[in-house]
């Protein structure tokens, strides 16, 4: 699946508190998934049109999940301007603290990330779902479409590779906060349909937020490609 604010110079993410999670049924969590994989992508006129179907469609779900959904959709049908256009890729392709990517968090630029894409490609073999379009296998709206339209083969995977790179999520979410992006809200309701965050993985998240990820540099696309994109 294909899917403004610009970034404060000099802003660093802080690991935030893990958000309580708020249990879902199935067909729930199923609808709040697609309704992120919806709003987490680039905002053209598509996606501001489906923005409105996702207002629409979240109505039922935990208060908690469902204003932070709403709300991401009312920004994006509102913003007839394109203005969040230029905010989008400022903050997602620019900040490697903001990377989409899972994978990315744990490997980084480093030979590890080909083997790892290569798990989420297989991960989606096994649950009979083919991926369209440009992006890695391992891009946050693709994974949480499998979770919404894989039926139950789909839920399962998608839960483990979201659990297995839960800490690059907190960091994301960190990540967004930070920057007071319109984004963060979406991120956020996905943190609130998962598992807790146990303690190995919040100590993962501290190492990372400090550290970032491994650095081992190969020319993989889509995350610029050194000391222009500082872990920042």
């Amino acid at each position: 699946m294909s899917l403004a604010f610009l970034p404060r110079p000099g802003v660093r993410a802080k690991r935030l508190d893990p958000l309580a999670p708020v249990p879902l049924p199935d067909p729930q969590r199923a609808v709040a998934h697609m309704a992120a994989a919806v709003l987490l992508r680039y905002p053209d006129a598509e996606t501001r049109a489906d923005a409105a179907t996702v207002r629409a469609a979240v109505g039922d779900l935990p208060t908690p999940v469902r204003d932070r959904l709403a709300g991401l959709a009312t920004t994006l049908t509102d913003d007839t301007t394109g203005a969040l256009q230029a905010t989008y890729v400022a903050t997602f392709d620019l900040k490697r603290r903001c990377a989409m990517y899972l994978s990315y968090y744990a490997a980084g630029d480093t030979r590890r990330r080909g083997a790892a894409l290569v798990r989420f490609v297989e991960a989606y073999r096994a649950a009979g779902f083919e991926t369209t379009g440009d992006e890695l296998p391992d891009y946050l709206p693709t994974v949480l479409e499998l979770s919404a339209r894989g039926g139950e083969d789909g839920a399962r995977i998608a839960a483990a590779l979201l659990g297995a790179h839960r800490d690059g999520i907190e960091v994301l979410r960190s990540a967004l906060a930070a920057q007071d992006s319109p984004w963060t809200a979406a991120v956020e309701a996905v943190c609130l349909t998962l598992p807790p965050v146990d303690d190995a993985t919040a100590a993962r998240v501290a190492d990372l937020v400090t550290a970032g990820p491994p650095a081992e540099l190969v020319g993989l696309s889509g995350y610029g490609s050194g000391d222009d994109l500082p872990w920042s």
